[in-house]
């Protein structure tokens, strides 16, 4: 994986080819069925039966590991603290990644698997969309050109919401975003009351801030996180899967009057070739360079893809 480490000796990571990283899934059952997975998979996303096989068996024995590393270490501490800290501790998976990566995919694939684990554990998903500030803030503040950039979040209102979770409160609610309207829904939220596991993905969940020379506190996001995910693919890549989806959209989604895209759907295929040859040069790659990729070796686990959709290698942070 040389794009991931100019010299492994030095790095972080093991690595090795989605055949070797099969090899991981030991026993661990099949629990998905080819049409499961069908229902599962975004649009213009080509996993199957045995991408799961190849690929998320072995991801879903790993975290089983770490999830129950994480419940002992939470029992030695109610321990360690005389059962004064007998809160439930949800463990909270980060899986971040550029858009037409596969991201939502994974998310529920891995979601559907680790529910059906012999304990059958409660497992929610959550992702940022519903943190963005609505778009009539953003316009407000010029920031429509830089939807899904850092600064067009409510940090404030992720902080709040992964704390909560992570101590143990019943009900918390996060905000619900439409693709629809491109917007985020008034008044509608998502309830989460303390699951077993929260998987929270979105495009910059691995995003650092400039810390403060005082030395004072500055949180983020992967503060909360017990484990986390990059799904990664050569620039090139990514690009043909942007324009492959939107110009499918153009031909299913965006058709419908109230989508907010409704009017690409009346352009000529080359007047809509352009505008997401544009969107993509002006707001996702710039999105991707600037803040995405450099938080890539912040993630624990990392999957190459290559240009059929498919993990071709993986890096494992070592412990």
């Amino acid at each position: 994986m040389d794009q991931l480490a100019p010299s492994a000796q030095y790095s972080p990571y093991l690595f090795f080819s989605a055949q070797e990283w099969s090899k991981f899934r030991a026993d661990t059952p099949l629990t998905l069925t080819s049409t499961e997975v069908d229902h599962l998979r975004s649009l213009n996303d080509p996993v199957d039966l045995d991408e799961v096989r190849r690929i998320y068996l072995s991801m879903s024995r790993l975290l089983s590991a770490h999830v129950e590393a994480s419940q002992l270490l939470s029992a030695q501490r109610r321990i360690f603290f005389n059962g004064k800290s007998a809160t439930k501790t949800p463990f909270i998976i980060g899986l971040a990644g550029s858009v037409a990566v596969g991201k939502s995919t994974t998310a529920r694939v891995l979601k559907d698997l680790l529910a059906r684990w012999p304990s059958s554990p409660k497992v929610d998903l959550i992702t940022t969309d519903g943190f963005l500030l609505p778009n009539e803030v953003l316009h407000r503040e010029n920031l429509m050109e830089r939807k899904g950039f850092p600064e067009s979040y409510d940090v404030g209102a992720l902080l709040r919401f992964l704390s909560a979770i992570k101590s143990g409160e019943k009900n918390v609610q996060a905000p619900v975003y439409s693709h629809l309207t491109y917007d985020v829904v008034p008044d509608s939220f998502i309830t989460i009351d303390r699951p077993d596991i929260l998987i929270f993905e979105g495009l910059n969940v691995l995003q650092t801030r400039s810390l403060p020379p005082d030395g004072k506190f500055v949180p983020f996001l992967s503060d909360f996180f017990d484990f986390s995910i990059y799904i990664d693919a050569d620039e090139r890549l990514v690009h043909d899967w942007y324009v492959a989806r939107f110009m499918r959209l153009r031909e299913t989604a965006f058709r419908n009057p109230q989508s907010f895209f409704h009017r690409y759907s009346q352009l000529t295929k080359g007047e809509a070739q352009a505008i997401a040859e544009g969107l993509w040069a002006n707001i996702n790659l710039k999105n991707l360079r600037e803040n995405i990729l450099p938080t890539r070796p912040r993630a624990d686990l990392i999957l190459r893809k290559g240009a059929d959709h498919m993990v071709e290698e993986v890096a494992l942070r070592k412990l």
